[in-house]
């Protein structure tokens, strides 16, 4: 789970590997903008820095041009300040664990995920912290409460289990989530410190409905109901912002027949 920590040391190798090849034919360099929404601490007041970024990557990622502005002490922005240590969260920079999520764009995205390409023709791409968590400081921001909502939930094993094999694809669907928050930040209906704790809750929540003892599963259920079934206002913004690609609305609508309408937790017919 990301723990909103600054970027790893292992980051800086993984940023050579990327930057080893995919460059533009004939090696010219080219040139985006990265305009960063900065603060150094939660109580300053954030404002935009803009930074021009010369790079001969073409598959360079909003990561890899982070940590290369992060890399060069003698950057300089628009204005010919100097820049200082862009903060921000990252960890396998291979799109397993969510740490490295913002607002690109104005989009909930993975920075490891996300190539500058897509922003070659505008020049400009907007960086800013995710809006529904406490800030740290620039782009970093405090998800703890992602795990202190599955706490809540009671969502851990007690002993060893197998899940039931006919719905195996389900528990593997929901096993993928990355806890990155990017579901959410588009999420009209959840905010930190809210009784509604979103697909975050939901998916690790499914992972359990068929695998429980049924005295745990009762527990499980009306925790279900009162975060998740209650506060869905079924708008289904986050179907398609997942970074994993997991489908939402399937889990959901098995889910809540479990929890809910005390169906059977099922997966696709053998």
């Amino acid at each position: 789970m990301p723990s909103g920590k600054q970027r790893s040391p292992m980051c800086g190798t993984i940023m050579r590997k990327l930057r080893s090849g995919n460059c533009r034919k004939g090696g010219a360099p080219m040139t985006i903008e990265l305009q960063i929404l900065r603060r150094e601490h939660a109580a300053q007041e954030p404002f935009l820095q803009r930074i021009p970024l010369e790079y001969e990557d073409a598959q360079m990622t909003v990561a890899a041009a982070l940590q290369q502005i992060n890399a060069d002490p003698a950057q300089l922005d628009a204005e010919g300040k100097q820049v200082g240590t862009v903060r921000w969260s990252c960890s396998c920079m291979q799109k397993k664990c969510g740490a490295c999520a913002m607002r690109i764009n104005g989009v909930p995205r993975l920075a490891c995920d996300t190539k500058l390409a897509e922003f070659a023709e505008k020049g400009t791409v907007l960086l800013e912290p995710l809006r529904k968590f406490p800030v740290i400081a620039d782009l970093i921001v405090d998800r703890s409460v992602l795990m202190q909502n599955l706490l809540q939930m009671q969502i851990w094993l007690e002993a060893e289990m197998q899940a039931d094999e006919t719905v195996s694809d389900l528990t593997y669907d929901a096993a993928r989530c990355l806890q990155c928050g990017c579901c959410l930040e588009v999420c009209p209906n959840f905010y930190a410190g809210g009784s509604f704790y979103g697909m975050a809750g939901m998916l690790p929540a499914a992972r359990l409905l068929s695998a429980l003892p049924d005295v745990q599963k009762k527990t499980l259920y009306r925790s279900y109901r009162t975060h998740i079934y209650e506060g869905c206002g079924k708008s289904l913004a986050c179907r398609k912002i997942c970074p994993a690609g997991i489908d939402m609305e399937r889990l959901l609508v098995h889910s809540n027949a479990a929890a809910v309408w005390k169906r059977r937790f099922r997966g696709k017919k053998k």
